[in-house]
């Protein structure tokens, strides 16, 4: 039986932190408007409309910060500080070869080497590679600086190496450095904490992920991934009406994944006529972040189309746009559980050649239900 630890942090109201979030975003963007070379005030942009995307669920903000790179490059297109502000725009949208060919150029415009560094980790760790070099940097960081941000990343990491254990460590180090009053970082830990015990392990553990999905909740009630993931818990544990409840208040973010969960959970209740609605919303939805962002939503939208959204060729083609734009060893899982599905064993074969070429040699790959796979194992449809 999962005991919750005991958390008391002292937060700002997560309602008024996102009302405050909302009134400098706009502020911020009228500065900028003002005077976009003025130091400062497009990295406190950046951060703003990173914060509405990760937490309010607004995808348009990546729509804006697209805007804003294109405004800085007319007005100031030779400087490191824009190389940079690009790179970390395009890391976020999952442009990761753009994002390196900035990288490059704030490098030659005479950034600062700790500032394109931290750039370079992030995009390596979110493609999967040079990770030993990165695993040693992050520890190093994290008990050098003992920042919320510090933990998480290497936490992150941890997971994505199979290490559970060491990244539940690694965020409830993350939860004990934190001394400010923002609602967002505790939030975020603690959904991390939440996919961690929920969909990384192997076997989840669904009441400790629903315990740290409700504490980013209740820290943030807006918080639209968390609220999606606690109502796919409710709603698998027979509780669709309060899964519905927490989906309600998400659907004016616009986010697809609220329409797709809302669905299910309204058609799981009979509720056949309002699900369609809400279905045709998801694929709506999901088709118009792709035509804008396809590298940022190819997982989100594969994992969709694989499950309600009924298209397992779409699901696979988006799946397979992913792994070559980031071949992390989950990116090649969800892939190869897609084509597996579909019933292509010429993708699968190939998909699990490529891993193995890849990853095989890694302790991650063992733990991987890639490693218990192979094309002599094909058993048609199972995965």
């Amino acid at each position: 039986m999962f005991e919750a630890p005991e958390i008391d942090l002292q937060t700002t109201d997560g309602e008024i932190a996102v009302i405050n979030l909302e009134s400098a975003r706009r502020r911020l963007w009228t500065r900028f408007s003002a005077d976009p070379p003025r130091e400062g005030n497009a990295e406190a942009l950046v951060e703003n409309e990173r914060l509405t995307a990760q937490f309010v669920g607004d995808a348009t903000a990546l729509d804006r910060l697209e805007t804003l790179a294109e405004q800085l490059v007319r007005v100031d297109a030779a400087s490191a500080r824009t190389a940079l502000i690009q790179a970390q725009i395009a890391s976020m949208v999952h442009r990761f070869a753009d994002a390196r060919r900035d990288l490059a150029q704030a490098k030659f415009a005479g950034a600062f080497a700790d500032d394109v560094r931290r750039l370079e980790m992030v995009i390596d760790q979110a493609c999967g590679v040079n990770l030993d070099r990165l695993l040693h940097e992050r520890r190093q960081i994290a008990i050098r600086h003992n920042r919320v941000g510090d933990h998480v990343a290497l936490g992150g990491l941890l997971a994505d190496l199979r290490d559970f254990v060491g990244a539940d460590r690694a965020y409830g180090e993350a939860l004990r450095a934190y001394r400010d009053v923002s609602p967002f970082p505790v939030a975020w830990v603690c959904f991390q904490l939440g996919v961690l015990w929920g969909e990384l392990v192997p076997e989840p553990d669904t009441d400790r992920a629903a315990h740290w999905y409700r504490k980013a909740v209740e820290c943030l009630p807006k918080y639209a991934k968390a609220c999606v993931h606690l109502a796919e818990i409710y709603a698998s544990s027979g509780r669709p009406g309060d899964a519905e409840a927490l989906l309600i208040p998400a659907v004016a973010t616009g986010d697809p994944e609220v329409y797709w969960r809302l669905a299910d959970v309204l058609a799981a209740q009979g509720r056949v006529r309002e699900a369609h609605i809400q279905m045709q919303a998801a694929r709506s939805g999901f088709e118009s972040l792709l035509e804008r962002h396809l590298l940022a939503f190819a997982d989100h939208g594969a994992e969709f189309y694989a499950g309600s959204g009924g298209n397992v060729s779409r699901a696979l083609e988006l799946a397979r746009i992913n792994v070559a734009n980031r071949p992390t060893l989950r990116a090649f899982e969800q892939a190869h559980a897609i084509a597996a599905s579909a019933g292509d064993r010429a993708a699968a074969t190939e998909l699990l050649t490529a891993a193995r070429e890849r990853w095989g040699g890694t302790l991650a790959f063992q733990l991987s239900p890639l490693a218990e796979r192979g094309s002599h194992t094909w058993k048609g449809a199972a995965a």
